[in-house]
């Protein structure tokens, strides 16, 4: 049993639904990383979606884009977004983390090296924006061969026969895009999003988390309710922007909105 099932198995035991938050490995400095991802465990988070510094970040809003542009200012890589995963671990063997990004670092790396690295690193999974599951056996194979959880993306414009693929070649989660926009975006329709994560369940036994458009914890409250989990990415990092110069302001303001959430979360169930 690997992070991601041990972790859904004892939230189901529990009665919880999974609290994902997502960062930018190095906003705005790796130490800060590495510090935020055990505050926000220590606050409620169930798994990490660590985010790898990119240049086009195509998926994201102008939050976390410039989360990706102050990683960048501070030279980090995604060799050094594993090493901030490794240093991480010396302490947590147990939280789930999928690096969650876009392919070309690991095209540039190359796959082997990567899955060998990653693996080595204490990752769980990856969530490639541009990598779709059609184009994705190569390094898909190569992560399930070695433990490691291809994770794919559901959006409300899905066809039911891709959607079946998806479910079928994802492992650990899947990551469903509750809006057609770009992260950051806050016109949820719960009610949509309700018939469509109960239409998706219907084809896979793997847990369905939902994200884009929740950022506090009366919207993840909702979005518990009817799915396995749900993601908060740019609530968490527009605090960083606007504390980028604090970082024990951003571990105090970070905890606060993990932990408001965590409970908004629990009183939903």
């Amino acid at each position: 049993m690997n992070r991601f099932e041990e972790r859904f198995s004892t939230l189901q035991v529990s009665g919880k639904k999974a609290l994902v938050v997502y960062i930018v490995a190095g906003d705005p400095a790796s130490e800060t990383t590495v510090r935020l991802m055990h505050e926000m465990v220590s606050q409620g988070a169930d798994i990490i979606e660590l985010g790898v510094p990119f240049t086009d970040p195509e998926a994201e809003g102008p939050v976390i884009q410039l989360g990706h542009e102050r990683a960048l200012r501070a030279r980090t890589t995604l060799t050094d977004t594993l090493a901030m995963a490794r240093a991480f671990r010396q302490q947590d063997k147990k939280t789930p983390i999928a690096l969650m990004g876009y392919i070309n670092p690991i095209e540039a790396m190359g796959y082997d090296v990567f899955v060998d690295k990653a693996l080595e690193s204490g990752i769980d999974g990856t969530i490639i924006v541009n990598l779709p599951p059609e184009e994705g056996e190569i390094l898909g194979s190569a992560m399930i061969e070695k433990g490691l959880s291809p994770i794919y993306l559901l959006s409300p414009t899905t066809l039911n026969e891709r959607a079946k693929l998806i479910c079928k070649q994802s492992r650990g989660f899947i990551y469903y895009v509750s809006l057609k926009g770009t992260t950051g975006a806050s016109n949820l329709n719960y009610t949509e999003v309700a018939e469509r994560v109960a239409k998706f369940k219907a084809m896979t036994d793997t847990p369905i988390l939902v994200g884009f458009g929740i950022k506090d914890a009366e919207s993840a409250g909702k979005i518990s309710k009817m799915a396995d989990g749900a993601v908060v990415g740019s609530a968490i990092v527009q605090l960083i922007e606007q504390n980028e110069s604090e970082p024990e302001v951003i571990l105090k303001e970070v905890g606060s909105l993990v932990a408001s959430i965590r409970e908004g979360m629990d009183s939903a169930q």
